[in-house]
């Protein structure tokens, strides 16, 4: 969704510029085209060329420079910016901008804009909780701009607080997120399940699977990205929490059947890409059970069937990995089950099922006919399933 996006990156004087530089760096290569306006403390901590050489634009530092390529001014830059964000948002930067000063480059450029503007702070923890960096902090949301909260960690002053600017990775999806708003999926309530529940035997060991969560949060935040509200219920991962959607923690089956009953009030479409297990202990013993001889018999009873039981007028998509049969069990699960949508997968094949970072699918509608897709990453999976979910509510008849 960053291809062919114009993102201004505004560059601060702070000691996290070299995270300014990774952030150019990865939005060029996602296929954004980055102009960059430095401020003059900024150069202090790194030249124009890093910038030049990583995004192929010239850097706009002065704003009375006649010989600026093209002649861009702050007028242009500002009506050609699909977002603009400020990475690191030093305490100066934001006051100013809160007081409507427009004394460089940058700050005309803001105040001159019509696009969404995203500041990144960064700096000294004493900083970041002084009343009026606070105080500026909400003025700005108040008005509309958006603001990421730094990350606690080691500050350059050798301290631990809050006050690091966040890494890449988040940056560029409360970039995404911002983009989204206005997408396909904006105004839609989308609740996402994913990873594979934990059954407890005793209270250390479980019956689980082989589930990652890679799908699901993929599909939570591709859905964000195209300006869905969205409810992720997620089982414990080794995956980063995803910014802008609202989480909800569980382990067993039971536990996501009671969240996601609470979660679909009002939602417009469930995908249930978690990997439920179809059974659970009958009787989970209190204490740990001890290793002795001879063999350990356990009695299994189903759990819940959670998109079978679930009620409501939203939309139904479901997974189904097999390992063989895998049209047809996908067929039977879409009429059993009254599913809208089911993405099954064949779980021997390489590259797809649990764990992978790649998947290949077939998505299966009410009229049966499958639609085969290539092996691509599970994002573009995700994009995919949503593209079917967006026509779905198109066609999906006026409650």
């Amino acid at each position: 969704m960053l291809t062919g996006k114009t993102i201004v990156l505004g560059v601060t004087g702070g000691i996290a510029v070299y995270k300014a530089a990774d952030l150019a760096s990865k939005l060029t290569q996602a296929g954004a085209v980055v102009r960059v306006i430095m401020t003059k403390n900024a150069l202090e901590f790194v030249t124009p060329l890093t910038f030049e050489a990583l995004t192929s634009n010239s850097v706009i530092i002065d704003m009375f420079d006649t010989d600026a390529e093209h002649r861009i001014n702050h007028i242009a830059l500002s009506e050609i910016a699909d977002v603009i964000v400020i990475v690191p948002a030093t305490a100066n930067v934001m006051a100013k901008i809160t007081g409507g000063l427009a004394d460089d480059m940058l700050t005309t450029t803001v105040l001159a804009t019509h696009a969404p503007v995203i500041f990144a702070p960064a700096m000294h923890t004493a900083m970041w909780e002084n009343p009026v960096t606070r105080e500026n902090s909400a003025k700005l949301v108040n008005r509309g701009y958006y603001i990421i909260e730094p990350a606690v960690g080691r500050l350059a002053s050798g301290g631990l607080g809050q006050g690091r600017l966040p890494e890449t990775e988040v940056i560029i999806s409360h970039i995404k997120m911002v983009l989204g708003q206005k997408g396909d999926l904006a105004g839609k309530r989308i609740v996402v399940t994913a990873g594979g529940t934990h059954e407890p035997i005793d209270p250390v060991r479980v019956i689980s699977n082989r589930s990652s969560g890679k799908m699901g949060y993929a599909l939570a935040e591709a859905a964000r990205d195209r300006g869905a509200e969205v409810t992720l219920i997620t089982t414990p991962t080794a995956l980063n929490r995803p910014v802008g959607i609202r989480i909800s923690e569980v382990e067993t089956a039971v536990q996501m059947q009671k969240e996601v009953a609470k979660a679909v009030i009002d939602t417009h479409a469930l995908i249930m890409a978690a990997a439920v297990a179809d059974y659970q202990v009958a009787e989970t013993s209190v204490n740990k059970i001890k290793k002795e001889r001879g063999d350990l018999t356990l009695k299994l009873v189903h759990t819940p069937d959670i998109l079978a039981e679930v009620k409501g007028t939203f939309l139904k998509i479901g997974f189904a990995a097999e390992s063989q049969d895998l049209i047809a069990n996908a067929r039977k699960k879409v009429k059993n089950k009254k599913l809208d949508l089911v993405v099954a997968n064949d779980i021997t094949e390489e590259h797809s099922g649990f764990g992978a970072d790649t998947n290949k699918v077939v998505l299966i509608g009410k009229d049966g006919m499958p639609e085969n897709l290539a092996v691509m990453s599970k994002r573009a999976v995700a994009d995919r399933i949503l593209d079917r979910v967006v026509r779905l509510l198109v066609d999906q008849p006026k409650a």
